[in-house]
């Protein structure tokens, strides 16, 4: 089976853990200090979508808004 990820890409979201650790990882727009660990991945796996690595698309609030009704009609 494949990796979901790249290596290259565990490594920008391992990156961005250390920042966070050492309160040096900001968030984009706002620029305000990065504390929850969530959003430090998200961070580290956006960044390397953006340079191009290997990792999948984001999901969409809609899919899993209907993945969810779907299961509760069950």
């Amino acid at each position: 089976m494949a990796r979901k990820y790249s290596k290259k890409a565990s490594a920008d979201v391992k990156r961005a853990m250390k920042k966070r650790k050492a309160g040096t990882l900001k968030s984009g727009r706002s620029g305000k200090k990065v504390t929850s660990r969530k959003q430090a991945v998200a961070i580290g796996l956006s960044e390397a979508r953006a340079t191009g690595k290997k990792v999948p698309k984001k999901g969409s609030k809609k899919r899993k808004a209907a993945k969810k009704s779907k299961k509760s009609k069950r």
